[in-house]
């Protein structure tokens, strides 16, 4: 399972709170594994230099069709200002037709908590997943 880990980009002042991501992305098919991963290294390399990211790092389960991120960034805004520049944007939007289950989750850690533990993040998309498979309630008033 190759794993890149955690790799500091910016490091933020012990102060400041960091918006933390995590992620859980499954393909269909065992012939959608390269066809993800290798464009992914892409994306790497472009929050290896995003203004505003603090960390990531990457989890490859290549038999599971499985792929993990965990980062750590300024705030919202710098991580949907990477999500939209290329070439994050366009491997994405092109790798749409391969993905099967996807799931993410967000929360805020004080910057220097920094780098991130992969069993908090993993335990998090655990219940982020369990909320996403709740039935949506309706509201109802009387």
């Amino acid at each position: 399972m190759p794993t890149l880990p955690w790799t500091t980009v910016n490091a933020p002042a012990p102060e400041v709170e960091a918006l933390v991501m995590a992620s859980r992305l499954e393909v269909r098919s065992f012939s959608d594994v390269l066809r993800f991963f290798l464009p992914s290294l892409a994306t790497w390399k472009q929050v290896r230099g995003a203004p505003g990211a603090y960390g990531a790092s990457l989890i490859a389960q290549h038999l599971k069709r499985t792929f993990w991120t965990l980062s750590a960034w300024e705030d919202k805004e710098a991580l949907y200002r990477y999500a939209r520049t290329e070439p994050h944007r366009s491997v994405m939007s092109g790798l749409r037709s391969t993905m099967s289950r996807s799931v993410f989750t967000f929360w805020q850690i004080p910057a220097a908590d920094l780098p991130l533990d992969w069993a908090e993040a993993r335990r998090r998309l655990a219940e982020q997943e369990r909320a996403d498979a709740q039935p949506a309630t309706e509201n109802t008033t009387d």
